[in-house]
């Protein structure tokens, strides 16, 4: 390699084959970018689909069917009915309009996934203009059906 960079300033052959040997991809970092992007498009129909056009049945493709839920001041809700239950009457008691979720960070953890980020969710509650609401939030992943959903999903307000 260092044979490289001494020539490699000479000729252009030289400057070919050493640009030829960057590292390869480590196959665990190419499986963490597969997996982001994967977790950004359940995060998206969770805003666009849930929030967005309140399909509720959008769920099924974001949460297991053993999933459970650990909401700010209530106790864990488990499996997908319930949680369809809960996210319909939150949506429809606060008039959610959105929530844009981001990662913070990204762990591969045993057979799943733990996913670290901040949500902003905004909401136009009767007689009020819009207003905003800041949470943070840990997600174990799973995979189900060939599709990496939400199977333990935690978060709380910022204030």
């Amino acid at each position: 390699m260092f044979a490289c960079l001494i020539h490699a300033s000479h000729t252009s052959l030289a400057r070919r084959i050493c640009g030829s040997l960057s590292p390869m991809p480590n196959a665990q970092d190419t499986n963490l970018d597969r997996l982001r992007v994967a977790m950004a498009s359940t995060n998206e129909l969770f805003n666009s689909e849930v929030f967005g056009k309140r399909n509720f049945d959008a769920l099924d493709d974001i949460y297991t069917e053993e999933a459970r839920i650990l909401p700010p001041g209530a106790d864990i809700i488990s499996g997908r009915k319930a949680i369809k239950e809960f996210w319909s009457n939150l949506i429809k008691s606060v008039n959610a309009k959105s929530a844009s979720l981001a990662s913070v960070d990204v762990m591969l953890a045993g057979d799943g996934a733990v996913e670290i980020g901040r949500a902003t969710l905004t909401m136009q509650p009767e007689q009020s203009g819009l207003t905003q609401m800041q949470v943070k939030y840990v997600v174990y992943w799973k995979q189900e059906s060939g599709r990496w959903k939400w199977h333990v999903d935690i978060w709380n307000p910022n204030s």
